[in-house]
């Protein structure tokens, strides 16, 4: 988890000329949700906010009129040509409030010689406290032949993180690649011959 202070501004004009306007002045638009009150327009500094994106699911605390407040990062919009951050959706967060966030898997250790990991899922569901979101989870394999499957239950999490999605969901496992497909009769013929 990544997280920030920045400054924000209130913006009281809308529509693409105003956003054009904002990121001329180096600040980017966002829009920030949550608790059942009504949006509120802002905009944040360009430069600070794209450190900021650089990480999944980042954190800011944000000091609006005088005021202290975390939110989280929910999307960006970027343009395709400038790759500019066009816009940011945010969602305000309470201490200790539990969120449902999308974090990557990465792969830790390797298959047996011959196979290779097939990842189902890029990405898990958690349910997190907001303060406690993990860059990423670990999918742990331990030279495991063909056949091997890591599902969600698997997964080793930090303490006060749960998975958001079924136990028995596959999130990886380890096929025979075709160079291993074809060692097994080469050792077969080689055993035969002796």
């Amino acid at each position: 988890m990544s997280e920030a202070t920045m400054v924000a501004e209130l913006r009281t004009s809308f529509g693409k000329g105003a956003a054009r306007k904002s990121r001329a002045a180096g600040r980017t638009p966002a829009v920030i949700y949550g608790h059942g009150s009504d949006p509120r327009h802002i905009t944040l500094p360009a430069r600070e906010l794209a450190l900021v994106l650089r990480h999944k699911n980042a954190v800011i605390d944000l000091l609006i009129d005088g005021k202290n407040e975390s939110v989280l990062v929910k999307s960006a919009t970027k343009d395709v040509v400038t790759q500019v951050i066009e816009h940011v959706d945010l969602v305000t967060i309470v201490k200790g409030e539990k969120v449902h966030v999308e974090v990557p898997v990465h792969v830790v250790g390797e298959s047996l010689s011959g196979t290779t990991i097939d990842l189902e899922h890029k990405t898990v569901k958690l349910l997190t406290e907001a303060n406690n979101i993990p860059e990423y989870v670990e999918a742990v394999f331990n030279k495991e032949g063909a056949g091997f499957h890591l599902l969600a239950k698997d997964i080793k999490l930090p303490a006060g993180v749960a998975l958001d999605l079924p136990e028995d969901e596959l999130i990886a496992s380890v096929i025979a690649t075709a160079a291993g497909q074809s060692e097994e009769p080469a050792v077969e013929a080689v055993a035969a011959a002796e």
